[in-house]
């Protein structure tokens, strides 16, 4: 018996893979907007999808972010490796820092799943383990050359771009770049040795947009 599909499966598998990125793109947006808490309910009323096309699809929320976020969490390794291909340490140090920085501040998902083990499966997690040896690497290379501090620890970086990144996520509807701000700071401790500051390039919240911030921030 033939086993090839009648020209009648076909539409159905094109729908049934166009409802897939429907999902995929509702989920995406919901989870950098929102985090990770938000529903497959919600995921199905963003896509203009029924629930249980969700549910057949996704049976659990876990699963549908292992398949979104198993390529933007290899993003970061990818950014971990353009950092230990710079000659210099501590430029590859600081391009690390603001890239994962920006990543982190505008997918709130992204964020919450590089920093917690709560969320994701198998998929997620192999690819997050592959960031700590790279992280590590960089780290004691910048600390080889003299650039950077000598007491700071591998640990110590996911906790720092996950306190700049808070700010952006604090700040997001009034100044989400703000985290710029915070990062050069941040920086400037971090350097061994250094002579005057790094100039700030983005400006300090007014008093009106930090009172705004706090009225209207989503912790």
């Amino acid at each position: 018996m033939s086993t090839d599909a009648t020209p009648a499966d076909r539409p159905l598998r094109r729908d049934a893979e166009r409802n897939r990125q429907r999902i995929l793109q509702a989920a995406a947006e919901l989870f950098a907007e929102a985090g990770l808490d938000v529903t497959l309910d919600e995921v199905a009323r963003r896509a203009g999808v029924g629930v249980g096309t969700v549910y057949r699809r996704f049976p659990v929320k876990e699963e549908l972010i292992d398949a979104l976020f198993e390529d933007r969490i290899a993003g970061i390794v990818s950014l971990a490796e353009e950092a230990l291909a710079h000659e210099d340490p501590w430029t590859g140090f600081t391009h690390f820092m603001e890239r994962a920085c920006e990543r982190h501040t505008a997918d709130r998902g992204l964020q919450q799943i590089v920093f917690s083990s709560v969320h994701g499966r198998q998929r997620v997690a192999a690819v997050r383990e592959r960031i700590k040896p790279l992280v590590l690497r960089i780290l004691e290379r910048a600390q080889a050359d003299g650039s950077l501090r000598a007491d700071v620890e591998s640990t110590d970086i996911p906790l720092l771009q996950f306190m700049v990144g808070a700010a952006g996520i604090y700040a997001t509807d009034v100044a989400p770049e703000v985290w710029r701000r915070m990062l050069p700071i941040v920086l400037d401790g971090l350097r061994a040795e250094r002579r005057g500051v790094t100039p700030l390039a983005t400006p300090a919240l007014s008093q009106e947009q930090f009172e705004q911030t706090m009225r209207c921030a989503r912790l």
